[in-house]
């Protein structure tokens, strides 16, 4: 999934934290909230700006994030 075409960055908005185009949602605002145990549908509820594919977009992000950026401390480790 080509999540950057969901995403845009401005400093006038949001302190320049990534957000949803034509949104004030933060990518940070959806991860914390998948976090915290919603599902898609109460976010898109709670958020009606966003689209299910923002949604995905977000979750396809922070899995590539995780794949690239993020070392995985505090999983033990099996065999």
């Amino acid at each position: 999934m080509d999540y950057s075409k969901h995403f845009v960055r401005d400093p006038a908005v949001c302190g320049g934290a990534a957000v949803v185009k034509g949104t004030r949602v933060t990518v940070r605002t959806i991860l914390a909230t998948l976090a915290e145990g919603a599902t898609a549908k109460q976010i898109l509820e709670d958020f009606p700006s966003l689209t299910e594919g923002d949604v995905r977009a977000v979750i396809a992000f922070a899995a590539a994030s995780a794949e690239e950026d993020l070392p995985v401390t505090g999983v033990p480790h099996i065999g």
